[in-house]
C-alpha cells in the first residue's frame, strides 16, 4: 500500500498541472453517481417499486427537514437526513444540508471525507478547486485527523501546475507534519508522502541524459537534495513506528554517511519509542471509548512535558471521546495554562461548546478564555446568546452562565465615572437576567434555579459599594426578602452587613428589627445582633425598645416550639396507639385462624433432638426458646402418647402428619424433610456464599434448580434451602461455592427470571456486624445520560419502548422496573450513549402518549432515601420490652416465640424456685423480666389443656 501510494505521488507530481486538471475533468465522466447516463439507465429499469421507494425517501426527506426546523440541535436527524440526500442525487440540497450541521457540530472524519470526495468530483475549474481549498481548511480544524491532512496533500498535487502550486503543496505538507508528523502510528504516512514528492520535483530538475547541467541547474538539484536529506533528518528524530525501515531507506537513498547527530537523535527516538509502545498498544487492544487507556497515556506525556505531544495525545483522545465534557474541560484548562496561544486555545473552546453544547461549564471557561485573549466585546456577547440557546438541563446552569456574563460586563465598567456606557449595560443586562430566571428558565423547569437570588444580591453589592447607590441596594433588598427569603436569618444579616459597611444605622436598626419580627429559623441570632448594635450605638430608648422586642419575640418562639413538640408528641403517640391496634388486630385475626385450622384428635410429639421431652415422672424445664409455638388440645386432659405426636425438623420446618390412608408409614419417615437435621449458617464462609431470594414459593426441588442454574459459575458446594415450619420452601436460599470468584461470578446473575419472577442475589453479609450494608446496582445520584420515565402502560414491552427512544438517540439500555413478583409498575430508566441524546429525548418525549398514557420523562435523579432514625447508644427506647437477637437478616416467619400464650398473659413476672414451686414477687416497669418458671410435666398440661 505503502509503494502504491508513492508511485501515485510520484506521477502527480511529475505529470504538472496539466495532466492533473485534465485527470480531474475525466472522474466526473466516468463516475456513475456524477450523473451522465445514470438517469438513462434509471428511467429505463425503473419500475413501481422503485417509484414507491423514491416517494418514500422524499417523505422522510421531507419529515427531517421539518424535524430540524423545530429542533436544529438533532444530530441524529442530520445524518439520516445527509445519508438520504446522498442516497438520491440531491447535491444542492445535500451540500446545505452538510453546510447546517457543519455550523452546528464539528464533523467526524468519515462525514469530511465523503464530503470532500463528492466535492472533488464536481470541481472541474479553477475556482471551483479553490471552493474544495476553503473546504478542507473547514475539516482540518475540526479534528487533527491524518487521513484528512493526507487527503488534503494529494489533493494539493494537483494544482502544481498554477502559479505557486509548489509552494502551496510544501506548506499544506508543512502544516499537516506540525498537526499529525508526531502521531506514532499514522505519522509516518505523511512523512513518506512529502518525501516522495520532493523526490518527483527532484526527477522533473535532473537535465537530459548525456548534458551537463548548468550552474543554476546544479544549484537547484543542490537544494532538492537538501530538501530531502533535511526531510529524512527530520523525521528520524521523532518516534513513530517502523523508524527502522525509514533509517535503511535513508542509508541506501543517501550517497554519503549518515551525520552522527542524526544517527544519535534516532537512537534517542528509537528509546522514546519504546516508552511509548505499551501505550499504544492498549490502545489498540482496548474497545472504545479507551477513556482509560487514553488517560494514562496523557499522564504519561504529562510528565515528559512536551507541549506537542501532550496537544496531540489530548486530540487523539477527542477525537475518539468528541463527546466527554471533562475531558474536553481539562485539555482546554491546560491550553489556557500552559500554552497560551490565542488561535490554540480559542480554537479547542469553540470545538469543545459545539460538541458539549449542554455543558455549562465549558461555555463559561469559552467566556473567560475569550475575555483573557481580548476578543471584541460584540463576539462575546454574540456567544454568550449561543449558550443560553444551548438548551442546558438544570435551571442552575443558566444562573452560573448568566453570572460569569454579568462578571465580564463587570470587569469592563471604570467606575471612577459616574455614569457609562458599559455602567447602563451593566445594569441593564442585570435586569434582563432577573427577569430571565423568572420567566424562561421557571416556566421550563418549574423554578428560577436562583431561590437566594445570588444574582439580585451582587447587583445590590455593586450598586453599593462601586457606585454609591444605597437607595437602590435598599429597593433590591427589599425584593430579594418578598421572594420568601424574609424568614432566614442569614438573609437579613447580608442585608445588614451591606447597611453596616455603605449605609447608617437607622438603616440597620431598621433591618434588624424586621429581621426579630420575621426570622423563624435563628431568630436567637438575629435578636442577639440587634443587641449588640444597641448596646454600642442606641440610646437608652433603644435599648429598651430593642430589649422588649427581643424578649416578646423569643417568647412567643419557645411558645411556637412548645406547641410544635406537643403536636409532635401528640401525634407520635397516636401513631404509637394505631400501631398498637394494628398489632392487637393481627393478633386476634392470627388466633381467631388457629381456633379454625385444628381439629379434635391432632396431637403433635418432640424430636429426640430436644432438650426436653414430654414424659410421666420427669420435671419440664420451660425455657423460652425451647417451648413449643402453638397449643396443643385433646379430648381429655392426659398427657399426649408419644406415638401419635408430629415431629419437628428445627430451621427447615415442620411437615404434618398425612391423614387417611395415604399416610407415610413411621419406618419411611426418615426419608422426608422432617428428618434433615437443623443446620447453622457457617459466617466463615460468607465470602464463598451468596444469599439468593425473591423465589416463587411453589418453586418444586429448589436445590436441584438452582444447582443446575449456579453451575456455570463455578463448583457449587451446598446449597441450603430455607423451609418453613410445614415443610413449604419460603423463597430463598444459601449458594456456597468452592472457589470465592465463582460466588463473585455468581452476582451477576442478579435479576435473572426464574419461574417468572427476578431472582435476586446478593453477598453473603451478617447485618448485625454490617448494618449499613446495602445491594444496589444501580445509581442513585444524577446522571444526565440517563432517563426516569414514568406513566408508561403496564402492557409496554422493552422492545416497544426501545422503539419509541432510539429515534432520538443510541440507546444502550433499557430496564423495566417491576415489582417482586416480576410485573411491571409503568415505571423504565433508558440509558443514552451522552448526555446530549439524553437531553434531545427529554425534549421530545415528555407529554408523549403511548397506549393512551401520557408518559413523563426526565433525567434521572432518584430522590435520597431517608433512612429511619436510628437510637442513641443509652438513650430510652420506647418499647419497654427487651430487645430480642435475630439473625443476619431479621426474624423471620420461623422464629416464632417458644412460650406458651398462658404464660404471655400473666402481669407480673413468674421468679424461679429451687423446688419448682412459684412464689409470686412484685416487679416495676424497671425491673429486668425474671426467669421462666419450672412446671412438672402434669401442672404444664394442664395449664395447656386449660379452657
Amino acid at each position: 500500500e505503502r509503494g502504491c501510494r508513492r508511485a501515485e505521488l510520484h506521477k502527480m507530481a511529475a505529470a504538472g498541472a496539466e495532466a492533473a486538471a485534465e485527470e480531474e475533468k475525466r472522474l466526473p465522466e466516468g463516475d456513475p453517481e456524477s450523473g451522465g447516463d445514470s438517469d438513462d439507465e434509471g428511467d429505463s429499469d425503473s419500475s413501481g417499486d422503485g417509484e414507491d421507494e423514491e416517494k418514500e425517501n422524499e417523505a422522510e426527506i421531507q419529515r427531517l427537514e421539518e424535524q430540524l426546523s423545530i429542533n436544529a440541535f438533532d444530530y441524529n436527524c442530520h445524518l439520516d437526513l445527509i445519508k438520504l440526500l446522498r442516497q438520491e442525487g440531491e447535491l444542492v440540497k445535500l451540500r446545505r444540508a452538510r453546510q447546517k450541521m457543519s455550523e452546528l457540530f464539528p464533523l467526524t472524519e468519515e462525514i469530511w471525507l465523503d464530503w470532500l470526495k463528492d466535492e472533488i468530483k464536481m470541481a472541474t475549474e479553477n475556482s471551483e478547486r479553490e471552493n474544495v481549498y476553503e473546504l478542507f481548511e473547514r475539516a482540518v480544524k475540526d479534528y487533527i485527523c491524518p487521513e484528512i491532512w493526507l487527503e488534503y496533500a494529494q489533493y494539493s498535487i494537483g494544482g502544481i501546475g498554477q502559479e505557486g502550486g509548489i509552494e502551496r503543496v510544501r506548506s499544506i505538507f508543512e502544516r499537516a507534519l506540525t498537526a499529525v508528523g508526531l502521531h506514532v502510528t499514522k505519522g509516518t504516512a505523511l512523512w513518506e508522502a512529502y518525501r516522495e514528492f520532493e523526490n518527483a520535483i527532484l526527477e522533473t530538475a535532473q537535465p537530459a541524459p548525456g548534458s551537463i547541467p548548468s550552474p543554476e541547474q546544479q544549484q537547484v538539484l543542490c537544494s532538492q537534495l537538501e530538501k530531502i536529506h533535511t526531510l529524512f533528518r527530520r523525521q528520524l528524530g521523532i518516534p513513530l513506528l517502523d523508524m527502522e525501515a525509514s533509517y535503511a531507506e535513508y542509508e541506501e537513498w543517501s550517497e554519503e554517511p549518515i551525520p552522527e547527530t542524526t544517527i544519535k537523535n534516532y537512537k534517542k527516538a528509537l528509546q522514546q519509542l519504546e516508552k511509548c509502545k505499551p501505550y499504544e498498544e492498549a490502545l489498540l487492544g482496548a474497545e472504545t471509548p479507551k477513556l482509560a487507556e487514553y488517560q494514562a497515556y496523557i499522564d504519561f506525556e504529562m510528565k515528559a512535558g512536551d507541549p506537542a505531544r501532550i496537544q496531540l495525545i489530548y486530540e487523539r483522545a477527542l477525537a475518539e471521546n468528541c463527546l466527554v465534557p471533562d475531558l474536553w474541560a481539562r485539555y482546554n484548562q491546560y491550553l489556557d495554562r500552559q500554552l497560551k496561544v490565542k488561535e490554540l486555545v480559542l480554537s479547542a473552546h469553540d470545538r469543545a461548546v459545539r460538541n458539549c453544547p449542554w455543558t455549562v461549564g465549558l461555555w463559561i471557561r469559552y467566556l473567560l478564555a475569550m475575555e483573557r485573549h481580548r476578543v471584541e466585546h460584540s463576539i462575546i456577547s454574540e456567544m454568550f446568546e449561543k449558550a443560553l440557546n444551548a438548551g442546558f438541563i438544570q435551571a442552575t446552569d443558566y444562573v452560573e452562565i448568566w453570572q460569569a456574563y454579568l462578571d465580564y460586563l463587570r470587569r469592563r465598567v471604570d467606575f471612577t465615572q459616574d455614569s457609562s456606557k458599559e455602567l447602563e449595560e451593566l445594569r441593564s443586562a442585570f435586569a434582563r437576567a432577573v427577569e430571565y430566571l423568572k420567566q424562561e428558565v421557571e416556566e421550563r423547569f418549574s423554578e428560577s434555579g436562583d431561590p437566594s437570588c445570588t444574582i439580585m444580591q451582587n447587583w445590590a453589592r455593586v450598586e453599593a459599594r462601586l457606585c454609591n447607590n444605597m437607595q437602590k441596594a435598599r429597593e433590591l433588598w427589599d425584593n430579594i426578602m418578598t421572594k420568601g427569603n424574609a424568614k432566614y436569618a442569614n438573609m437579613w444579616l447580608e442585608y445588614y452587613n451591606l447597611e453596616r459597611a455603605h449605609g447608617d444605622t437607622q438603616h440597620c436598626r431598621k433591618a434588624l428589627h424586621r429581621a426579630v419580627q420575621c426570622t423563624s429559623d435563628y431568630p436567637e441570632h438575629v435578636c442577639e445582633v440587634l443587641l449588640t448594635l444597641e448596646r454600642i450605638e442606641g440610646t437608652l430608648e433603644d435599648w429598651d425598645a430593642a430589649v422588649q422586642k427581643t424578649e416578646n419575640r423569643l417568647a412567643r418562639v419557645n411558645e411556637q416550639r412548645a406547641k410544635a413538640a406537643e403536636k409532635e408528641a401528640a401525634l407520635a403517640k397516636q401513631e404509637e396507639e394505631r400501631a398498637e391496634q394494628r398489632k392487637q388486630a393481627r393478633a386476634e385475626k392470627k388466633a381467631s385462624k388457629k381456633a379454625k385450622k385444628p381439629r379434635i384428635g391432632d396431637k403433635r410429639k418432640v424430636d429426640e433432638d430436644d432438650e426436653g421431652e414430654w414424659g410421666q415422672e420427669e420435671g419440664f424445664q420451660c425455657h423460652q426458646s425451647e417451648l413449643p409455638s402453638k397449643r396443643y388440645r385433646g379430648e381429655g386432659d392426659g398427657v399426649l402418647p408419644e406415638e401419635d405426636m408430629e415431629v419437628e425438623t428445627g430451621l427447615f420446618g415442620r411437615s404434618e402428619k398425612p391423614d387417611g390412608p395415604a399416610a407415610i408409614p413411621k419406618e419411611k419417615a426418615s426419608t422426608s424433610r422432617k428428618d434433615i437435621p437443623k443446620v447453622f449458617h457457617d459466617s466463615s464462609k460468607d465470602k464463598v456464599t451468596v444469599f439468593v431470594s425473591n423465589l416463587a414459593y411453589t418453586m418444586a426441588e429448589p436445590e436441584a434448580k438452582l444447582r443446575e442454574l449456579f453451575g456455570s459459575c463455578g463448583e457449587v458446594v451446598e446449597i441450603r434451602a430455607v423451609f418453613s415450619n410445614k415443610g413449604t420452601f419460603r423463597g430463598y436460599c444459601y449458594v456456597q461455592f468452592k472457589e470465592e470468584e465463582a460466588a463473585r461470578q455468581a452476582l451477576a446473575l442478579d435479576r435473572t427470571a426464574v419461574e417468572g419472577r427476578p431472582m435476586f442475589v446478593s453477598p453473603c453479609v451478617d447485618k448485625n456486624k454490617n448494618p449499613d450494608f446495602k445491594v444496589f446496582r444501580y445509581s442513585t445520584t444524577l446522571e444526565k445520560h440517563k432517563l426516569f420515565i414514568s406513566g408508561l402502560p403496564f402492557s409496554c414491552t422493552k422492545e416497544e419502548l426501545e422503539e419509541i427512544c432510539k429515534a432520538h438517540g443510541n440507546v444502550k439500555d433499557i430496564r423495566l422496573v417491576t415489582n417482586r413478583a416480576g410485573k411491571p409498575k409503568g415505571l423504565a430508566y433508558v440509558e443514552y450513549e451522552n448526555e446530549a441524546q439524553a437531553s434531545q429525548a427529554v425534549l421530545k418525549m415528555d407529554g408523549l402518549t403511548v397506549k393512551d398514557h401520557v408518559i413523563k420523562v426526565m433525567i434521572s435523579n432518584p430522590p435520597l432515601r431517608k433512612l429511619p432514625d436510628r437510637p442513641e447508644p443509652g438513650r430510652a427506647s420506647l418499647s419497654l420490652a427487651p430487645r430480642q437477637i435475630y439473625g443476619a437478616r431479621g426474624k423471620g416467619r420461623t422464629q416464632l416465640s417458644m412460650m406458651p400464650r398462658a404464660l404471655q398473659r400473666q402481669s407480673n413476672p413468674v421468679a424461679k424456685a429451687e423446688n419448682g414451686m412459684v412464689q409470686n414477687s412484685p416487679a416495676t416497669s424497671s425491673d429486668p423480666p425474671a426467669e421462666p418458671k419450672k412446671m412438672s410435666n402434669a401442672d404444664f398440661a394442664k395449664m395447656l389443656l386449660k379452657k
